[in-house]
């Protein structure tokens, strides 16, 4: 069992940029493909954007392409959410998640999650 920790929520201003990380408390997420999901207050969660293994395929949801980057640093065991141009909307808690299976597309099918954190972007 593959224990996913995110990190680096916070509050920033509308315009402005954060960098998420998730990593493995227990396991790694290395042999893993990792998707970013979010929820906001009274809404669904949904998907974000994915990265395959071999981080030779990512993935994003239309309201975030051209904003945001989803990479991975094996040699850390982390994947990173770089999120630019954030806007009030992008307000949500924010979770990584783990995939067994390596396949094309993201937002389904994930084995692992973690806790989440917090992302407040102010007007």
């Amino acid at each position: 069992q593959v224990q996913m920790v995110e990190s680096g929520g916070g509050t920033v201003q509308v315009g402005g940029s954060l960098k998420l990380s998730c990593a493995a408390s227990r396991g790694t997420v290395n042999s893993l493909a990792v998707g970013w999901f979010r929820q906001a207050p009274g809404k669904e969660r949904e998907f974000v954007a994915h990265i395959r293994w071999r981080a030779d395929m990512t993935y994003y949801a239309d309201a975030v392409k051209g904003r945001f980057s989803i990479s991975r640093d094996n040699a850390k065991n982390t994947v990173y959410l770089q999120m630019n141009n954030l806007k009030p909307e992008d307000t949500a808690v924010y979770y990584c998640a783990g995939r067994i299976r390596d396949v094309p597309g993201g937002g389904y099918d994930y084995n692992f999650w973690g806790q989440g954190t917090q992302v407040t972007v102010s007007s």
